[in-house]
């Protein structure tokens, strides 16, 4: 006589429902994956590459005229000061690169207005609060200068 109550070996229902559990997580991850933002690699970034031996020309240019100058952010007045003091004022062109390496949407560009004494002030006040790196870029008697500094904008303790 047959017992209805026979235990069956349930190894083989177990590892197919691990199999399935484990592919449905395979899949689910590369979907959240596949959505995520990535910003940390420009668009343009081949170009880029090809013009970073230019790039590396402009650094080595501006050591001599770096003695003096500074990338500062003021916390109090939430702004950001460029001094290049060694830099004539007239005939200079150039533009500041407020860069946010988290999250490239927030990137802004601010032409080069120096004043008499050689500094200009850019107000941080409207920018998110967190590590943005200032770029420096001008030129100046024909030759092409750049220099930048990493600055952490805001109150330091609510990051």
């Amino acid at each position: 006589m047959l017992n209805p109550f026979k235990s069956r070996n349930l190894w083989p229902v177990g590892l197919v429902i691990f199999f399935i559990l484990f592919v449905s997580y395979i899949v689910g991850f590369v979907i959240f994956a596949s959505r995520q933002k990535m910003d940390l690699v420009r668009a343009d970034y081949y170009d880029q590459e090809i013009r970073f031996q230019q790039q590396i020309d402009r650094i080595q240019r501006s050591q001599p005229v770096l003695a003096r100058a500074a990338i500062d952010y003021d916390r109090l007045r939430q702004a950001v000061t460029v001094s290049l003091p060694d830099i004539p004022q007239k005939g200079v062109t150039g533009v500041i690169t407020l860069y946010r390496p988290s999250d490239a949407g927030m990137d802004s560009n601010v032409p080069l207005d120096l004043n008499d004494i050689g500094s200009q002030s850019i107000d941080m006040r409207s920018m998110k609060p967190g590590l943005w790196k200032v770029r420096v870029q001008w030129k100046a008697a024909g030759a092409d200068f750049y220099f930048e500094k990493p600055v952490v904008v805001g109150d330091v303790a609510r990051l």
